[in-house]
């Protein structure tokens, strides 16, 4: 019974382990941010005002990188009805930060656009990954 006991508590830290990264790279989180672009009562966000956001919100939260992408989603809002609409998603490489850091830094962030723009929501994903640059 021990040794079935100690097998078990074995394969679990090794499920839970992360794999080491290749060489020349780190551990990384890797965080994503969607924004969705229609406001309520409004024309959707412009570029322009995206541009405006990045320069005085997003770039001197994540001032050493990222990238934006154009997405299209859609998504079922609290009312129950599905919302489809242009987004960003904000793609973000943080070199030696664990999620909970991440997520403490992309927060801020997130909660300005929700203030902004008047959204309900704004869609983050956090996983662990290696990074080289």
């Amino acid at each position: 019974m021990r040794s079935a006991l100690g097998a078990l508590l074995l394969l679990a830290g090794c499920a839970t382990a992360p794999p080491p990264c290749p060489t020349g790279a780190g551990p990384a989180t890797i965080a994503e941010a969607y924004f969705g672009r229609n406001v309520k009562s409004r024309a959707p966000v412009s570029q322009a005002e995206w541009a405006r956001f990045m320069a005085e919100i997003v770039t001197p939260a994540f001032p050493d990188g990222l990238t934006v992408l154009d997405g299209m989603g859609q998504w079922r809002n609290a009312a129950g009805q599905i919302s489809r609409e242009d987004s960003k998603v904000l793609l973000l490489v943080l070199p030696g930060q664990d999620q909970s850091a991440a997520a403490g830094r992309l927060a801020p962030v997130a909660a300005a656009w929700k203030a902004r723009f008047a959204q309900e929501s704004v869609l983050t994903v956090f996983r662990q990954g290696c990074a080289a640059f």
